[in-house]
């Protein structure tokens, strides 16, 4: 029988180990590398806001993982939700369900304390789908030239960031958190790390930082006159600072070779010069490669009728509607049901009357993806991944669960 708990310190080394045969790229070749990290996991298990919990059987670590407190923008509302991160299994421990197992506890963990919304980042896709996660947006990776970016005079406006502007750049962000769904706060240990994660440029107007770009530079291996730049996190709250921001990434013609852009922006292109990676390749009939995409985060509704609840004050866009829903979850029982609920001006109200105008029937993973908006309902009927009793109200229950924004995320766990 395997006992779940929090990671006691005489037992961290262990999970080092187990975590440097899940991840070989963690390098740890040598006892110092294995103290480096030792120390790094003890400073976590000390933290409020995550910890790591081990799967045990026979008193024997076998797996473990990485829980984290998060505070997220749903729908421009701060709520709690729960990242899973670091799940490593014994190398010679495999295909024991342990890792399902971990899943499972990391998913309860969170049911107990009433919070309705996990995250995670999968290792597989497909193998968090089977467990109920939904797919989130998508990464678009841009590789561009400084000359592919909007000149402006509002470039003078950028100057590089120190440590004393700390405060400055977390209220930034913040205030960038609070405009968009799905965005999470930046919890203390970010804080801290915040000027050792790259360098820093801000966009700032009458003194107040409005934008700002975390990066790093990489050298060619061959040519080290040869560099590019990659953007870790670009945050703007207004447009005057967006385009200062992509004015300063043109003036670095003369040194850089490729901007190296991450961004859940899907609209992003329309304000390049040049869009255009540098593969030259075309896709059928005459489309040009701009950029590559990565599925990454994904969302699952722990609590569907507690998320209900939580949400009975967001107006889901002014519908009136008697719905019958039917959740598939194999993974949480207490999910796999109908549930009833009564939309009066958009207001959702759990009844307990049986009544309904329509019955939307789906799976959790689908359902979540729906919830978060990072999918609207009308793909997934004609996708055949929702069914309808009554296609007279498509529209209907589209406009329902529509969110104008789609889930962004950048924070990494």
């Amino acid at each position: 029988m395997s006992v779940i708990k929090k990671i006691p310190e005489k037992d961290m080394m262990d999970f080092v180990v187990i975590s440097g045969h899940a991840y070989p790229s963690f390098s740890l070749n040598s006892k110092e590398d294995s103290e480096r990290v030792l120390n790094h996991y003890k400073k976590i298990q000390e933290e409020e806001d995550k910890n790591f919990y081990g799967l045990y059987r026979n008193d024997k670590l076998l797996g473990g993982m990485l829980l984290h407190d998060f505070k997220m923008n749903y729908r421009k509302a701060i709520i709690d939700a729960g990242g899973l991160g670091s799940v490593a299994v014994d190398f010679v421990h495999k295909k024991e369900k342990v890792a399902k197992e971990l899943v499972e506890a990391y998913l309860e963990h969170y049911k107990k304390r009433n919070i309705n919304i996990a995250l995670l980042y999968p290792f597989r896709p497909d193998f968090y789908q089977n467990m109920g996660f939904g797919y989130g947006t998508k990464m678009n990776q841009y590789q561009l030239k400084p000359s592919s970016f909007p000149k402006s005079d509002l470039r003078k406006q950028v100057r590089f960031l120190k440590e004393d502007d700390k405060e400055q750049v977390i209220d930034c962000y913040e205030e960038y958190v609070s405009k968009h769904h799905g965005m999470i706060k930046m919890s203390n240990s970010e804080k801290d790390k915040l000027f050792k994660s790259g360098k820093i440029i801000g966009y700032l107007s009458k003194g107040k930082l409005e934008g700002f770009v975390i990066f790093s530079f990489k050298s060619d291996k061959t040519n080290f006159l040869i560099n590019d730049m990659t953007v870790h996190r670009l945050i703007y709250n207004t447009r005057e600072a967006l385009k200062g921001i992509f004015s300063f990434f043109n003036s670095q013609i003369d040194q850089i070779r490729y901007i190296i852009l991450n961004t859940q922006d899907e609209s992003i292109y329309y304000m390049l010069q040049n869009p255009l990676n540098s593969s030259n390749h075309i896709l059928p009939h005459v489309y040009h490669e701009s950029n590559v995409q990565g599925v990454g985060l994904m969302y699952r509704v722990i609590d569907v009728n507690g998320l209900f609840k939580d949400l009975k004050s967001y107006q889901f866009n002014h519908i009136d509607c008697r719905l019958k829903l039917t959740i598939h979850d194999n993974f949480i029982k207490e999910n796999n049901q109908s549930f009833y609920i009564h939309f009066i001006k958009g207001y959702p109200h759990i009844s307990d009357d049986d009544s309904y105008d329509v019955e939307v029937t789906i799976n959790i993973a689908e359902f979540s993806s729906l919830i978060m908006g990072a999918v609207n309902f009308k793909s997934l009927y004609q996708y055949s991944l929702a069914s309808i009793s009554d296609i007279n109200y498509l529209e209907e229950i589209n406009q329902l669960f529509f969110i104008e924004e789609k889930p962004i995320c950048m924070t990494s766990f």
